[in-house]
């Protein structure tokens, strides 16, 4: 259960905790019956005068803009589509759905890399397995998500995992032992940095040439932005940057052994 609640994706906006600070929005347990104006929870206090009552049961997959019902298949609200992106019932890979993925990360970043996959599906230059194979595949995964995130959250998928799957179909997954051969400064900031998109560009198919330099400068346009004075550094008899520095190394160190061995 302490799985699942922590792989839960927060829904709640910054303002609530300042209204519950301040006691405009009461945290209550749960409902255990209705009567004509009021609600019963389950520690025995009832709220009378009761108006209206929101149930939040959030939503069910339709699409009525397809003939054909069958293409896009919906069993309990869990949606049947080849890598979350793939319709495996047509006879020619002509459609790809594009964003319907609930992942633990950012969404453009997610839905451009399942655009440059299913181009190249459309183009030949990926090849797709049986359809009996792509039902496996599908169900598979479902099985996954449904132990990990409850039958509710037939959409969600794990951001990092998901991205490399997609990459490697593409041929865009950086080789990271490779890396820290050729390029250790940029393998510490790939394998240790955020899953930037960036990451993606430096090989294969869309490669880009200010990739790399993108990724080791992606730092400074984070920070960049909230920094709207300047702060005069203060005086250290020992720089905080040289401790980082001291222990970050024989973590390095340890990573870099465990990727090879």
């Amino acid at each position: 259960m302490y799985r699942r609640t922590l792989r839960k994706e927060p829904v709640f906006n910054d303002e609530l905790p300042s209204r519950i600070a301040c006691g405009s929005v009461v945290v209550k347990p749960g409902v255990k019956e209705f009567t004509q104006i009021s609600a019963v929870f389950q520690d025995g206090t009832v709220q009378e005068g009761l108006d209206c009552i929101i149930f939040a049961t959030g939503y069910t997959f339709a699409y009525p803009f397809m003939d054909d019902e069958s293409i896009l298949m919906c069993r309990d609200n869990v949606v049947t589509l080849y890598k979350s992106i793939l319709p495996p019932r047509l006879e020619k890979p002509t459609m790809a759905v594009i964003g319907l993925v609930q992942s633990l990360g950012a969404t453009i970043p997610t839905a451009e890399l399942q655009s440059r996959w299913a181009t190249r599906v459309f183009k030949g230059l990926c090849k797709l397995p049986s359809e009996s194979c792509m039902m496996e595949d599908i169900d598979e995964k479902m099985g996954k998500k449904l132990k990990w995130y409850g039958q509710g959250d037939s959409l969600q998928a794990d951001y990092v995992v998901y991205m490399d799957e997609l990459a490697s179909m593409i041929g865009v997954k950086p080789n990271i032992p490779l890396l820290f051969l050729t390029d250790p400064k940029l393998a510490v900031q790939v394998y240790f940095g955020p899953c930037s998109p960036y990451q993606f560009r430096l090989t294969g198919p869309g490669k880009w040439d200010g990739a790399r330099n993108a990724i080791l400068t992606q730092w400074d346009r984070t920070l960049k932005t909230p920094r709207t004075r300047v702060v005069p550094s203060s005086q250290s008899s020992f720089p905080l940057g040289a401790f980082l520095k001291i222990l970050v190394l024989p973590l390095l160190i340890a990573a870099v052994f465990l990727v090879f061995v």
